[in-house]
């Protein structure tokens, strides 16, 4: 999911040096120094007890099981920041962001530590060139005008659909490192530019198979506007497998507007299509609609209905409809706690058979951002 930086007060000296010393440890290097610049340690550590009944967490059962989980509310993740002022309007810069099980303290990923974002790049007034595992251009497009807010990322259909992290094709489409989503990019290069309101973004990830250039490759452009409370965002992106014989195309298109009294309008459509072998085709459509409601100036609730098509050669078409609430209380500009509710309703037996066709779930938990 698209990262926020959620420290909005300069780093003291005592932070900045923190971050530094614990990217020589990573890094293991001998000696460190720290040029003119800037260097901002940020994350999020969100922790719920979850209630579901026909699921195992987020994975469609019989059964009804309580677990702790982490990232209900906002995906838990530390990351570092750091931005080099070179003169003349340049800037060099890179992200470093790795995923965390807040609950047993452990990593997300089992692969990769920085998971989640370790890029380097040049920034101007023209825009920023940036290199490495990077966030794809669906996942851009989805981030200012999901109707969730990217919340629920583990279930959120926006996220796992739409911008194609669960696609679930059982098919490695681009260097991603999984076979079961596509939503970040590794050997990529990215280029973001805003001018008078628009946002242009290119990307394209090398496949880096041997004797095969097109195999595991991946290209996009995403196209976004702002005005006032208007938000656009559109984006287009397109992957090979790592023989160059199938193809993922993605496109996302939504918008978003706030209301006066702060409500926020929310409306996301995003469609896929899929090789999934020779012979073998896979369709998937996204539709979602939400509104987020202060109440007061401590509560925010947020309410969003998502519905899931999929239609795949020579099988019966099947998908699911989801409802999903969050109540949040502000107890500090860092920390909520919060209400979670969601009900799905299966259909076509997108669930498998021999479960349920309606799941249902309920969690409280706290999230706190530094």
């Amino acid at each position: 999911m698209q990262s926020h930086f959620l420290t909005a007060v300069k780093p003291k000296k005592s932070l900045t040096s923190t971050a530094v010393a614990s990217l020589c440890l990573l890094a293991a290097a001998g000696a460190c120094a720290q040029e003119q610049g800037s260097v901002r340690l940020y994350g999020i550590v969100d922790l719920a007890v979850r209630r579901a009944s026909g699921l195992t967490e987020f994975t469609p059962g019989n059964a009804s099981t309580t677990t702790m989980v982490s990232g209900l509310n906002n995906t838990s993740r530390w990351g570092i920041r750091i931005q080099e002022d070179l003169g003349g309007g340049l800037s060099a810069q890179a992200q470093l962001e790795t995923g965390i099980n807040a609950k047993n303290g452990t990593t997300a990923s089992s692969t990769a530590y920085f998971d989640r974002q370790s890029w380097v790049g040049l920034g101007s007034s023209l825009g920023l060139i940036s290199l490495g595992r990077q966030t794809t251009l669906l996942a851009d497009a989805v981030s200012p005008v999901d109707p969730l807010g990217m919340r629920l990322a583990s279930f959120n259909p926006s996220i796992n659909v739409a911008a194609l992290s669960q696609h679930q094709l059982g098919v490695g489409f681009g260097e991603t490192g999984s076979s079961s989503g596509s939503y970040r990019l590794n050997n990529s290069v990215k280029y973001s530019g805003e001018f008078h309101g628009f946002n242009l973004r290119l990307m394209h990830g090398f496949g880096e198979v041997t004797g095969n250039s097109g195999a595991s490759t991946s290209t996009g452009v995403g196209l976004g506007y702002k005005a006032g409370k208007l938000q656009l965002s559109a984006a287009h992106q397109s992957f090979s497998n790592n023989t160059d014989t199938l193809d993922l195309r993605g496109h996302v298109l939504g918008a978003a507007y706030v209301l006066p009294g702060d409500i926020r309008l929310a409306g996301i459509y995003g469609r896929s299509e899929a090789d999934t072998s020779a012979t073998a085709r896979t369709r998937l459509r996204t539709l979602g609609l939400g509104t987020t409601v202060p109440v007061g100036k401590k509560v925010d609730v947020t309410l969003a209905h998502y519905r899931v098509t999929r239609e795949r050669t020579a099988r019966a078409d099947d998908g699911y409809g989801r409802t999903v609430a969050f109540v949040e209380y502000k107890l500090s500009r860092r920390s909520v706690t919060y209400l979670e509710m969601d009900h799905t309703r299966w259909g076509g037996n997108f669930q498998g058979a021999a479960n349920k066709p309606r799941a249902t779930g309920v969690g409280i938990g706290m999230r706190h951002s530094f």
